[in-house]
């Protein structure tokens, strides 16, 4: 816990920072020197996990200065006066005005370290605390992004919040649908980088022609039609984050030129001889195994192991299907409320079909599936909402082949008449069936174009 704390010895006696610096290394922690005020307030932020100590006259600003400014800095940072003989009521002052403790020259060295030890772990309760409180204002903002309750995904929240406080590349991994890009803006908002940008790029969306330079920028003439100067992406998420979707797709060639942006943390432009540091965390994601495509020589071993210094996974809705409930009625609410319309109930056949459903394309099917059932569509296609949901349902259940086959197919046509408002020219097209083919089977289930024209 206090192994290694950081104490900054502020005194403008060289012997005195010497012996100092002894006496608390000897001790365990991690001793600085300095012989002014001014430095040391260069050296600190609200991110110091350490104490401060500091003679009451020095040259320029003296104790209670300095004392007075760490704490309009961050006043939970442990501040240890030295004192002379005709300094006391001087430090008791200071002791009122919230420094730790004051010491009388010539001090003992036990007394010493005794007092800095206390302030250390004062320090470090005061930081725990924080960090604690950080992470629980974050839990409480990614449990309001990253609906459900199902196991994957508290452990996925749980995930998200530790790592959103590390500065590490991530990988994350899952199938299209599953919200990798929410995922991505969790760990930059719930993080130190939230006040920076978020930069998202689709390396699938741009052309081979274009991505190179809409990465790194160019300068000036750097080649035909170059006009002007173009900061590139990484630039412009100077301080924040990169977001690479897709990264699967980008071609071999630039990935050699990201594989040594990730390293060296620098761009170079098209065009520039002059490299340009870059502070940036940068958040991959794919729906493939990278490490597959590696060994079939479509992705770059190298890359793949320097994005994966993290990972996430990210579970599909079909391996948490307790949160489907929940989540569609979640999507149902916006959508209604985009729509102006009132939220439908959602009856329990429809629900049983909704459960039952593979769910190809995750999260992003179910919220589509909300909107349709909105608007009054089949939530699925082939499915319809209301009685006839409940006479599928019920024909699925028990029933032969054959029968579960006209079942099917009866549902089809019905929400096929029903997307085209009973439109049998619209309709056949749809389901590729010759009209008189179509009349056949309508006579076939009784069913009437007629009740689906509006």
């Amino acid at each position: 816990m206090l192994d290694k704390a950081p104490v900054i010895v502020i005194d403008d006696e060289e012997h005195v920072r010497k012996s100092c610096a002894q006496s608390l290394d000897l001790a365990g922690f991690a001793p600085e020197t300095m012989d002014n005020g001014e430095s040391v307030l260069d050296a600190l932020s609200r991110s110091f996990p350490g104490v401060l100590v500091t003679d009451m006259r020095l040259g320029g600003m003296d104790g209670m200065e300095l004392l007075a400014k760490v704490k309009e800095l961050d006043e939970d940072i442990p501040v240890i006066l030295i004192t002379g003989h005709g300094d006391v009521s001087m430090a008791v002052e200071a002791m009122h005005k919230g420094a730790f403790d004051f010491l009388e020259k010539p001090f003992d060295t036990d007394r010493f370290i005794d007092a800095v030890s206390r302030a250390a772990q004062t320090r470090w309760l005061v930081m725990e605390n924080r960090r604690l409180s950080s992470k629980l204002n974050a839990r409480s903002g990614v449990d309001s992004v990253l609906l459900g309750s199902s196991p994957p995904m508290v452990g996925l929240r749980d995930q998200i919040t530790t790592m959103a406080h590390t500065d590490a590349d991530i990988l994350i991994m899952g199938e299209t649908g599953s919200g990798k890009e929410l995922v991505a803006r969790c760990l930059h908002d719930f993080g130190p980088r939230s006040d920076r940008h978020f930069v998202a790029i689709n390396c699938g969306a741009l052309p081979d022609t274009m991505i190179e330079s809409e990465l790194f920028g160019h300068v000036a003439g750097a080649f035909t039609g170059a006009q002007k100067a173009r900061v590139g992406k990484f630039e412009h998420a100077q301080g924040g984050t990169v977001f690479l979707d897709e990264i699967e797709s980008m071609s071999l060639d630039l990935q050699v030129g990201l594989l040594r942006v990730l390293q060296e943390r620098t761009v170079e432009p098209l065009g520039a001889n002059k490299s340009i540091p870059l502070d940036i965390r940068v958040i991959a994601a794919t729906k493939v195994d990278l490490l597959e495509a590696s060994t079939a020589r479509r992705f770059r071993e190298d890359l793949y192991y320097r994005l994966n210094v993290m990972s996430v996974n990210i579970p599909p809705l079909r391996e948490r299907k307790e949160d489907i409930p929940s989540l569609f009625q979640h999507f149902a609410g916006i959508a209604a409320t985009r729509q102006r319309r009132t939220n439908p109930t959602l009856e329990g056949t429809v629900m049983q079909q909704l459960m039952q459903h593979t769910w190809r394309g995750n999260v992003r099917e179910l919220r589509n599936a909300a909107e349709r059932f909105v608007l009054d569509l089949p939530p699925i296609p082939g499915i319809l909402p209301g009685a006839n949901a409940e006479a599928q349902v019920a024909c699925a259940d028990g029933a032969s082949l054959p029968e579960r086959v006209e079942c099917f197919e009866k549902s089809l046509i019905e929400a096929e008449l029903s997307n085209s408002h009973g439109n049998v020219t619209e309709a056949c097209k749809s389901l590729g069936l010759p009209r008189k083919t179509f009349y056949d089977k309508l006579t076939k289930y009784g069913l009437k174009r007629d009740d689906f024209a509006t």
